[in-house]
């Protein structure tokens, strides 16, 4: 009777039972994938890559990509140590290199790094003042890492790169610092305007004990003068100035 009953059952029914209970047995995981196994709930180890047999009913298997995973943290408001508030937001780069923790250590590894990574960054960037906020970047990400690196290890994450990207501050601050900064290049300005009249005077002095000591030099200045104004070429008069040293002669004579 038995046998008459299982007779009649098509045979592709038989086909498709055999390609589902190999397909509850068989699993295939890439070279980037590890598998945690658990059987009646309790850790057997992580399996893969590449083929991996499980008991139907009995095994259960997790898929963890162990790949480099790229978290864009939201901005966040900060409040710096001189009370400057301003949005920042960061990037985190971060890969698990224990399967069996990130499943077993806690519930949800990704939202788990998110939410620790956001309240990390509101409390080390409110440690520091708004200009050192701005001028030691490279120092503030790694301490944002070693943080959370620090944190994340019982989890068997490896948090390797934290990064601020922006920093978005008020427009009275940066109004603010737009001022500062003109007038910062101004007072250069000035400072090299000023260092230049000093270079100036100083030229000019040694110029004019050179001529003392040498009367024939002025002589040949203002002959040089005049040549390079008549080669211009220009119509208009020129009031030129003759030193009197050029007449002692003409009043000794007349004497």
């Amino acid at each position: 009777m038995l046998m008459s009953v299982f007779s009649s059952i098509p045979v592709y029914y038989y086909l498709i039972a055999l390609a589902i209970i190999t397909f509850s047995v068989i699993k295939i995981l890439p070279e980037w994938e590890r598998g945690v196994v658990l059987r009646f709930g309790r850790l057997m180890g992580v399996r893969g890559p590449g083929i991996i047999y499980l008991i139907p009913g009995v095994e259960r298997l997790i898929r963890i990509d162990t790949r480099t995973i790229t978290m864009d943290i939201a901005p966040q408001d900060v409040i710096t140590l001189d009370n400057v508030s301003m949005k920042v937001n960061a990037v985190i780069y971060f890969r698990v290199l224990a399967p069996d923790k990130a499943v077993t250590k806690v519930a949800d590894f990704y939202f788990a790094t998110s939410q620790l990574a956001q309240t990390t960054l509101r409390s080390v960037l409110g440690q520091y003042e708004m200009d050192d906020l701005l001028a030691n970047r490279d120092k503030i990400n790694h301490t944002l890492q070693d943080i959370l690196d620090k944190a994340t290890e019982p989890w068997g994450i490896k948090v390797s790169v934290v990064e601020v990207k922006h920093i978005d501050l008020p427009k009275e601050m940066q109004r603010a610092m737009a001022r500062q900064a003109e007038a910062e290049r101004e007072r250069r300005a000035k400072v090299i305007s000023a260092e230049g009249e000093v270079q100036r005077a100083e030229k000019l002095r040694s110029a004019a004990q050179t001529i003392s000591s040498a009367p024939e030099a002025l002589q040949l200045a203002y002959l040089q003068t005049l040549t390079e104004i008549s080669g211009e070429g220009s119509t208009k008069t020129v009031v030129f100035p003759l030193p009197l040293q050029w007449m002692k002669s003409f009043f000794n004579k007349n004497e």
